[in-house]
């Protein structure tokens, strides 16, 4: 657990493989997911009317993703609710892996784009921004002290790879597999649903404790469409990539016992997965849910299936 908190991030820096210039795809989550989080704000200000609005984003990542959600928020508080002789103060927490590129991030902070127009007669409200380099399945914050959770695209990710899937007695129980395909064993799929549905438990429980009594947390999940554990977005992802890595096996550029004893952290849910987990929880109630879909392209915006420029797609790097 400890090793994977320092040396599990996203692709630093501002290069052409760097996650900063690969996450379009991230972002159309966002702005997807940005009515959502204006309605939430919305509620928490006239429920709970704070004069310093504290707002987590867990999982924030680095580069103009993590700008383009303070931004929107930023400009939602002045246009709406920062009112003149009583304005609202934010204080921003930007969370994730100690290993995050926090000094690109921190650095990049000068490009926010707030709306100042004089048309809007807008006034952005002080804020306050922090960096937080911690796993969100650990305690994050003091007691009632949080307003709103945000986390996009991040709670696919687990803590750590399910324990029983380490090599016993010399078996590997996934083979040639780094996440669940049509070829995994029906035990290994058992052992990433539990540890989702620990983790995520978990979760639940720790921003229990640290949210404000009326707060609001918007989350996002990369899942699946439907019941079918074999059949997601994740699972033909990286069963490509599975597949490319056993090339290199055959290349002998890779041992084939090290990409056998290769497990991602990760796990795909389904909306009823998610519902259910929430349920048992006790702790949450689930104002909305919905499940999108998006192009496999993150660089087209077409809403079909087809391919227009597979030159263009296939050359597209993962961040």
């Amino acid at each position: 657990m400890e090793n994977l908190e320092h040396s599990f991030h996203m692709a630093q820096g501002e290069g052409e493989h760097s996650y900063a210039k690969n996450s379009r795809a991230q972002e159309k989550v966002i702005l997807q997911t940005m009515p959502v989080i204006e309605n939430a704000i919305k509620e928490v200000y006239t429920t709970l009317v704070p004069r310093t609005m504290v707002i987590a984003d867990l999982g924030c990542s680095s580069g103009p993703n993590t700008l383009l959600f303070i931004s929107n928020v930023i400009n939602i508080i002045a246009g709406q609710y920062n009112k003149p002789g009583d304005p609202v103060e934010l204080q921003i927490f930007l969370n994730d892996l100690p290993g995050n590129d926090f000094n690109q991030l921190f650095s990049s902070l000068k490009d926010l784009k707030l709306d100042t127009s004089e048309q809007t007669g807008y006034t952005p409200p002080l804020c306050y921004i922090s960096g937080l380099p911690k796993s969100y399945y650990s305690r994050l914050f003091p007691r009632q002290s949080v307003h709103l959770f945000h986390s996009s695209c991040c709670l696919h990710w687990l803590s750590q790879v399910p324990e029983e899937l380490y090599a016993r007695k010399g078996a590997f129980l996934n083979e040639d597999n780094i996440y669940i395909t049509k070829t995994t064993p029906s035990c290994v799929v058992k052992c990433f649903q539990e540890q989702f549905h620990k983790d995520f438990s978990l979760f639940l429980k720790l921003r229990h404790k640290e949210l404000i009594y009326g707060g609001e947390m918007v989350l996002t999940f990369c899942g699946r469409k439907d019941e079918d554990v074999y059949n997601g977005y994740l699972n033909k992802l990286f069963g490509l990539v599975a597949r490319s890595l056993q090339s290199l096996v055959g290349k002998g550029l890779v041992e084939k016992e090290k990409l056998e004893a290769f497990n991602l952290p990760l796990y795909g849910p389904s909306i009823g997965e998610v519902k259910e987990i929430v349920k048992e929880s006790h702790m949450f109630k689930i104002d909305y849910i919905k499940l999108f879909e998006q192009n496999w392209d993150p660089y087209d915006d077409t809403e079909d299936n087809y391919v227009h420029d597979s030159g263009r797609s296939g050359f597209i790097k993962v961040g």
